[in-house]
């Protein structure tokens, strides 16, 4: 049967089980979206309003689904926006495939309008594109697509996962081909641990008394959360988990420690110091995860079951973490044993400003609590970053049969619009997303993108009129005499209201308003909501580098110590 290459690939995606393609149009893709059109209900295309938040539903496809996300661009700027969404992908290691249009081979070298080629001086696409994917290649023969689709799905599903990159020539996409089904795409799997170093950590495991186990988001992606439980049982362990992965393990079981890192709870320090054994599963264990906790890391030993080595000293049990957590727990005695006593997961403080503090707006705490009030059981949860953030995941339960979401690989402000839109596409769960005002000037015209679609969203902004947190940072580190990031004040809610007549639109005043707005906005028959509430920028939110700095930038912060010593020159 012969037909376009474009309705190759588009029939090739859906037999691989993918139902949504994200992106934005353009004349380098706009073949690919006709064959997207011409193939009817089965695979749904989702135009956005800008190519990082297409990227990032389908980061948020693949985070709320297990399956793997897929973005189009067209060439040129469409194209160089995709970086930061696929820098997220890259870091958090999220499948996702991104098929990027270019001009027509015969353009290349010539002076084409968004030549990527390489040639004749002209930008690289591939190079650009290689350092946040696993695999990254130009189909420049029609022939090649029947190997580098395969190839390039199984390098995003495999461990450790993240985004692949094809790039389609407008001609290449035109061709004609004798279409038969492409090998299935088998990805690879995670490298086997060794069995030395098994056997040590099961030895370790089962003389320990006290254990803390730290698990991430890899127990999510891996489906492994009944592994984890089960493990932990066994074991009598305390469970902390990471900011990005806070709905991998019960919130309200007796074992949970709360969240490590800069944005967690104390309580996770002093289980630490307790503990002869730190079992890290699922992560890393980067900085986010870390800050404030190596000091109590003391004699512990860390075994780490993920895919990849630790970031810290210790066993390192490489391989998929659901299967790996299946054979320690057979090698370890049947049955549960309680957990040593713990206080769990005591908030933090949320602290205003000793300035110009605004008691009449509404406390991030009071907001966050009505949001926990609201939140249906199977619903999702993406944040985004900022004081908003670091609110949401000290303080916010996970909802207990939904996602719990943050970016913390790359951070990038704005990710939660289009990725809380793309997982409420692929589930058809109500979807929170919260985010600050920032966040929204950034990428929160997507909400055009979910009423277009009637996406089960509810946004929620809490709008300080500033950036919050570089804020907070002038105020503690540089003192109290200038703000560049303070704003003019903007009623976001009511020019929502103005711009799109048909959006259920609030702006409650109060906790008992907000929880009232949210309730209602959680009716299955309603597509997206919008919630606006205004917060005091002089809130210091629950970061430990805020509530322990002494005026020098701490060790432990987010970003590198570095940037903030002086540098004298010549």
């Amino acid at each position: 049967m012969r037909m376009r290459l474009v309705d190759h690939l588009v029939r090739e995606l859906a037999r691989s089980g993918v139902d949504h393609v994200f992106g934005v149009g353009g004349a380098n893709i706009e073949d690919l979206y006709d064959a997207l059109h011409a193939a009817g209900p089965g695979i749904r295309a989702v135009v956005a309003k800008h190519e990082f938040s297409a990227a990032t539903m389908a980061d948020g496809y693949a985070r709320a689904t297990g399956r793997l996300g897929v973005v189009v661009a067209t060439s040129g700027g469409g194209a160089m926006n995709l970086v930061p969404g696929l820098a997220e992908a890259y870091a958090s290691r999220v499948p996702v495939l991104a098929l990027v249009g270019q001009p027509p081979r015969a353009q290349h070298g010539r002076g084409a309008f968004q030549d990527s080629s390489g040639r004749a001086g002209s930008l690289d696409a591939r190079q650009l594109f290689a350092p946040v994917s696993r695999l990254c290649a130009r189909v420049d023969d029609a022939g090649q697509l029947s190997d580098l689709l395969p190839q390039a799905i199984a390098a995003a599903l495999s461990p450790p996962r993240g985004p692949a990159v094809l790039l389609l020539p407008k001609d290449v996409q035109q061709t004609l081909i004798q279409a038969a089904p492409s090998p299935a795409a088998v990805p690879l799997p995670a490298p086997a641990a060794d069995r030395a170093v098994r056997d040590r950590a099961v030895r370790a495991l089962r003389g320990a008394r006290r254990i803390l186990v730290i698990a991430g988001e890899g127990v999510a992606a891996g489906h492994a959360r009944a592994e984890l439980a089960e493990l932990a049982g066994r074991l009598g362990a305390w469970v902390a988990v990471t900011p990005d992965a806070k709905d991998v393990f019960d919130n309200a079981d007796p074992r949970f420690a709360g969240v490590a890192g800069v944005m967690g709870h104390q309580n996770v320090a002093d289980c630490l110091r307790k503990a002869e054994v730190c079992l890290l599963v699922g992560t890393r264990w980067p900085v986010m995860a870390r800050g404030g906790l190596d000091a109590a890391l003391g004699c512990a030993l860390v075994v780490c079951i993920d895919p990849e080595p630790p970031y810290v000293s210790g066993l390192a049990l490489r391989g998929d973490p659901r299967t790996v957590l299946r054979d320690v727990t057979g090698r370890l005695p049947a049955g549960s044993r309680p957990c040593p006593p713990h206080d769990g997961p005591v908030p933090l403080p949320i602290t205003a400003g000793v300035q110009d503090a605004a008691p009449d707006r509404l406390s991030t705490v009071a907001a966050v609590s009505a949001v926990a009030s609201a939140l249906p059981e199977h619903g999702h949860v993406f944040v985004d970053a900022g004081n908003t953030g670091a609110a949401a995941i000290h303080l916010l339960p996970a909802p207990r049969r939904g996602r719990f979401v943050v970016a913390v690989g790359m951070g990038g402000m704005g990710y939660a619009f289009g990725a809380g839109i793309g997982a409420a596409l692929a589930t058809g769960q109500r979807t929170y997303v919260l985010a600050g005002d920032g966040a929204f000037f950034m990428h929160g015209m997507e909400v055009h993108t979910a009423i277009e679609y009637r996406a089960p969203v509810t946004f929620v902004i809490f709008n300080n009129n500033a950036h919050g947190m570089c804020v907070t940072r002038e105020r503690l580190y540089y003192g109290d005499t200038y703000s560049f990031n303070l704003f003019q004040p903007t009623d976001i809610g009511a020019g929502v209201a103005a711009a799109f007549p048909s959006l259920p639109v609030a702006r409650p005043g109060d906790a008992a308003g907000l929880r009232a707005a949210l309730r209602h906005g959680n009716d299955p028959d309603l597509g997206p909501a919008f919630v606006a509430l205004d917060v005091d920028p002089h809130e210091v939110p629950p970061f430990h580098p805020f509530l322990t700095a002494d005026g020098r930038y701490p060790a432990d912060a987010e970003e590198h110590t570095d940037e903030y010593e002086r540098v004298h020159a010549g």
